[in-house]
């Protein structure tokens, strides 16, 4: 679920039936929720950690923590982490951390959008030749030719360490290493790194959203767990843009009100437990109350904004487009919601996870499934349809780039305050690469119109990327995860 201040629900029950991620065994799917007032969700994800002899709870802990209370309020999803000493019964908690304040010069906030393309985007068709300012236009750079100094290619780049094909989604913007081993723990991300800090200045911290509704993001709390993301745009314009009536507004600001009284109970509730369970529980009960503590500070925050009225846009709320073949029709729809809410100062933060999927996507020349077509192996037929596919991604995101350049702002354009990183977890999905990932960083600031090509057999840290982004947002950072300097050679800003 998208971090969101007003959006609420108390006393849910879950159901303990966790059964294994299709395309990584070690990894568990995302435990479902039935909610009082919510149709049926998914918790966000969590790895399962190695086995270890569990400390068992007593009968009555045991009924206490099958009763546990999971409350959604200040855009964060609260739940009991899983335990082993609980054996059967798991939870998940997703939280959010603060919004940033980031302002240019001028006095326009910066902001900073997040895409990944999950079944990777063929080399060949989007690298040129020659790197540096006189780069050739790929077949895929063809859409983004009259952009072309609004954004810089990046090849020769990847996270250390981070391996296991498909599971490397989980890790584009956290780097966390090694994501299919069973000790595998996930780090916090790119996105919600920012958020930690500086305090919020905007109804919505970050707004975490996909094309599938799995709704896995790419947006990760500090805990290691991954935040839901919101697939539905016509669920996500109504949050951004509906007003409730009078008393809509007053039942949720008593509902906040309820929220904070029962943050401090299960803080008191995650103190009593600590004492009940093993170290490794320990650690992660301590984690959690970390989180309740945060959440509390939060829901004072988002009590000013329950009364607040939301912008007004000159739009209709979008027509949710059934299935995944469309993934076109999504992806505009949720570009197009995105530059609402950059535009609105809804939000600042927005990550955005383009997933691919087993159907055939409704793309005019392709009759086949879009995952069996990125294991082209070399294959014409495959390869030609793979790039109709994914010279319409590119269409998109050009379309997207430009309608940002197209909004004025403060002297400015909203592109110019709007940093864009766009790429993929794999460099090959045709053999599960993750090396030589490709990357693309529009608007923001930076000095764009340039094709950076790094060594391909020796790749530079992407995170050294994601610190020159941190940077440009105006925070005075020296690393984020594995990187190893504070930007990539020849890449900066203005």
């Amino acid at each position: 679920m998208t971090a969101d201040y007003t959006d609420y629900a108390d006393k849910s029950q879950f159901t303990s039936s966790q059964p294994r991620h299709p395309r990584n065994p070690r990894l568990k799917t995302s435990l479902s929720f039935m909610h009082a007032d919510h149709s049926h969700e998914h918790a966000p994800r969590r790895t399962r950690p190695a086995p270890v002899a569990p400390t068992p709870l007593s009968p009555v802990a045991r009924q206490a923590l099958s009763r546990r209370t999971f409350l959604r309020a200040a855009g964060a999803t609260l739940a009991l982490p899983w335990l082993e000493s609980l054996l059967p019964s798991r939870a998940s908690a997703a939280v959010t951390g603060a919004a940033a304040a980031m302002a240019t010069p001028g006095g326009a906030p910066r902001r900073l959008i997040c895409i990944c393309t999950t079944l990777g985007i063929e080399a060949e068709s989007i690298f040129p030749k020659t790197p540096g300012r006189a780069y050739e236009i790929t077949p895929y750079l063809e859409p983004l030719k009259t952009l072309r100094d609004d954004f810089t290619l990046f090849s020769g780049v990847s996270h250390p360490e981070v391996d296991g094909g498909h599971s490397s989604e989980a890790c584009f913007l956290t780097a966390a290493p090694h994501p299919r081993a069973n000790s595998f723990r996930n780090s916090v991300s790119l996105d919600q790194w920012l958020i930690e800090q500086m305090p919020p200045e905007t109804r919505f911290s970050h707004l975490a959203l996909s094309t599938s509704p799995t709704q896995e993001s790419l947006s990760v709390a500090r805990s290691g767990v991954m935040l839901p993301s919101d697939f539905k745009p016509s669920e996500v314009f109504r949050r951004l843009f509906i007003n409730g009536t009078p008393d809509e507004v007053a039942e949720q600001t008593r509902r906040l009100g309820e929220g904070r009284s029962i943050m401090d109970l299960m803080g008191d509730e995650a103190r009593r437990l600590q004492r009940q369970v093993g170290k490794r529980d320990g650690e992660r009960l301590d984690e959690y109350f970390t989180t309740v503590r945060e959440v509390e500070q939060r829901l004072h925050k988002s009590q000013e904004w329950a009364t607040k009225p939301k912008p007004s846009v000159n739009a209709k709320v979008p027509v949710d487009i059934p299935g995944t073949a469309d993934f076109a029709g999504q992806t505009r729809l949720m570009f197009d919601l995105m530059q609402l809410a950059l535009e609105n100062d809804s939000t600042r933060v927005i990550t955005f996870r383009i997933q691919g999927q087993q159907s055939v996507p409704i793309v005019p020349g392709v009759n086949e499934g879009w995952h069996n077509l990125s294991h082209h192996g070399k294959d014409p037929a495959k390869l030609d349809q793979l790039h109709k596919i994914e010279l319409e991604q590119m269409r998109l995101f050009a379309a997207f780039i430009a309608k940002l350049k197209g909004t004025k702002e403060g002297g400015g354009t909203l592109l110019d305050h709007t940093s864009v990183l766009y790429g993929s977890n794999m460099g090959n999905a045709s053999s599960h690469d993750t090396t030589n990932m490709p990357i693309i960083v529009a608007g923001g600031g930076f000095r764009h119109g340039q094709y950076l090509a790094y060594d391909r057999e020796n790749n530079a840290p992407l995170p050294n990327l994601y610190v020159a982004l941190a940077r440009q947002q105006g925070l005075d950072v020296q690393k984020f995860a594995s990187s190893k300097a504070t930007s990539l050679p020849g890449f900066g800003g203005a």
